[in-house]
C-alpha cells in the first residue's frame, strides 16, 4: 500500500513507459486521475517523447530507469509487445507495480514468466484488457448475473487500421473478446475451433471463431478488418433472457418474459457514462494501494493470449513475437 508518513494514503507516483497511441492516453489520463501523480513518460524515441511531454505538461525520461529514479511507484507498460518481458521483469524487479498493456506478451512462457516474477516481490500486475472496462460490458455483466448463459455472440469489425502492419486480427481485435468470453461466464475456454483468412492483408484479416468453455457455455467471435465501419456488439443468450450490447454506442437491450404466443418483453439497461481507460486505472490504483485485487490478473493476460496463439494454430515452440510487435 502507498501511504504517507502519517498512514493516510498519498497519491500514487506513476509513469509511463512507452507513448505511442495507448501509452498518450494512458498518460492523458493520469494527468487528472485522483489518487495518481504522473511522475513522467519515458520513450527512447527523443521525439515522440518531448512532443507527448510538451502536450501534456509532464517530464520526459530516456528510460525506465530514469522514472524509477525520479520515483515511480508504479508502472504502465505500453511498450511495443514484444518488449513486454523485458520492460516489466526490470519494473518488476525494481520493485514497481505494473500495468502491461494487452497482450501482456508475445507468448505463454514469457506471460507466465511476468506473472511469477510479480508474484515472488509481491507486486501487483494488472493487465490492460480495456474493454473489460467498457460500462455497456458492466451492464452486459450485471444483466446476465446469476442467470445460465447458453451462448455468446461477439462481433468486432472495421476497416483495416493503418498502425497496424505485423499482426492480424486475432491478436489486435479478438484477444479482446476471447478475455470477454472468460469475464461474462466465470470460466475458461477449453476448446477452440478457428477459422481465419488473410484476404487482403499480410497476416489474417478475417476470423471466424469458436469456443465451448470450461462449464459448457459455447461461444463465437466473428472479426475482421473488412468491414467499412466498426461495430463492436455481444449478444448472449440464457436460459430466461437475451442480452444485446453494443460497445460504440453503449446501449444494452434485455429480452425477456419469453410467451407461447412469440410475444416477450424487453427494456433497455441503464449504462454509466464512464470512459474505460480512467476506470481501467483507477482499478490499477486500488490494486497498487492494496485496497482490492488486480481487476485483470497476469493470469487471465496469460489465459487469453493461450487461447489466441490457439486460434493461430501456431505452437508456442514456434511462435514469432515479430508477428506481435505492433499490438501493444
Amino acid at each position: 500500500m502507498v501511504q504517507g508518513p502519517s498512514g493516510a494514503s498519498k497519491p500514487v507516483r506513476v509513469g509511463v513507459v512507452g507513448v505511442g497511441i495507448m501509452g498518450y492516453n494512458h498518460a492523458r489520463v493520469l494527468t487528472d486521475l485522483p489518487g495518481a501523480e504522473l511522475v513522467g513518460i519515458a520513450d527512447p524515441d527523443q521525439g515522440q517523447r518531448e512532443k507527448v511531454a510538451a502536450m501534456l505538461g509532464c517530464a520526459a525520461f530516456a528510460s525506465l530507469d530514469d522514472l524509477v529514479a525520479a520515483g515511480a511507484d508504479a508502472l504502465v507498460i505500453s511498450a511495443p509487445t514484444h518488449l513486454h518481458h523485458d520492460v516489466a521483469l526490470a519494473a518488476i524487479a525494481a520493485g514497481r507495480h505494473v500495468l502491461v498493456e494487452k497482450p501482456i506478451a508475445p507468448t505463454v512462457a514469457e506471460g507466465e514468466a511476468i506473472v511469477a516474477a510479480a508474484r515472488a516481490q509481491g507486486v501487483a500486475l494488472m493487465v490492460g484488457h480495456v474493454e473489460r472496462f467498457n460500462p455497456a460490458v458492466e451492464a452486459v455483466k450485471n444483466a446476465i448475473r446469476g442467470e445460465e448463459i447458453l451462448s455468446i455472440g461477439i462481433t468486432r469489425v472495421g476497416p483495416f487500421p493503418p498502425r497496424m502492419s505485423n499482426v492480424g486480427v486475432v491478436i489486435d481485435l479478438a484477444v479482446h473478446d476471447i478475455d470477454l468470453i472468460c469475464h461474462f461466464t466465470g470460466s475458461h475456454i477449453t476448446e477452440v475451433q478457428p477459422q481465419v483468412k488473410a484476404a487482403v492483408a499480410e497476416r489474417e484479416d478475417i476470423a471466424l471463431l469458436q469456443f465451448r468453455t470450461a462449464n459448457g457455455v459455447l461461444a463465437h467471435i466473428n472479426t475482421n478488418w473488412l468491414t467499412p465501419f466498426k461495430a463492436r456488439t455481444v449478444h448472449v443468450a440464457t436460459r430466461q433472457k437475451y442480452v444485446i450490447g453494443d460497445l460504440l454506442t453503449r446501449q444494452v437491450t434485455e429480452y425477456f418474459d419469453y410467451r407461447p404466443d412469440g410475444s416477450y418483453s424487453m427494456r433497455h439497461l441503464p449504462v454509466a457514462y464512464a470512459e474505460p481507460l480512467r476506470l481501467e486505472l483507477t482499478r490499477f490504483l486500488e490494486a497498487v494501494r492494496g485496497e482490492r485485487a488486480p481487476a485483470v490478473t497476469g493470469e487471465d493476460g496469460v489465459a487469453a493470449i493461450a487461447t489466441a496463439m490457439r486460434c493461430l494454430s501456431t505452437p508456442e515452440s514456434s511462435a514469432d513475437p515479430v508477428q506481435l510487435r505492433a499490438a501493444g
